[in-house]
């Protein structure tokens, strides 16, 4: 598929085929594509945290306001801002604009690279910040910025 093609095709997908998985292979160049992304200062401050266990999507999916079609994806990854790492160059305006800028380029590109792969993403920022850092046991500085279920669709 073209860039153009990738473009034109990108959209948000809420229904995932419960039997097929995506594979280690495709996860990995998905994240590939997404660590290519622009970053303040050389220093990409945005980590992935990929999420195959049940019991975990389950969770995830009750901290996004009950938004079903996350626990129904095979995987799904969390965007997560390292928004320390962009504070010890850039003071506050790293801390609070940088690592949300950096985490959003990332997760542009993680989704584009999702419709390469002839797959299925959505972007979900709705969700209690404070569980998410919880059920992924995230240390100080660590945000999630975005839970993106990934599959095949339905």
């Amino acid at each position: 598929m073209d860039f153009w093609e990738v473009i034109e095709k990108r959209r948000s997908v809420r229904e995932f085929d419960r039997v097929k998985g995506v594979s280690d292979e495709n996860i990995k160049k998905i994240l590939y594509a997404a660590k290519r992304a622009p970053s303040a200062g050389g220093l990409y401050p945005t980590d992935f945290i990929v999420v195959r266990d049940k019991e975990t999507k389950k969770k995830l999916t009750r901290a996004a306001l009950n938004q079903e079609f996350i626990a129904q994806a095979p995987v799904v990854i969390v965007v997560v801002a390292d928004t320390e790492k962009s504070a010890s160059r850039y003071g506050e305006r790293g801390r609070n604009l940088y690592t949300v800028q950096d985490a959003a380029a990332a997760a542009g590109n993680l989704l584009l690279a999702v419709t390469a792969l002839g797959l299925g993403a959505c972007w979900v920022g709705a969700f209690d910040e404070n569980e998410v850092k919880k059920i992924l046991n995230l240390d100080f500085g660590k945000r999630p910025l975005t839970i993106i279920p990934v599959g095949w669709e339905k």
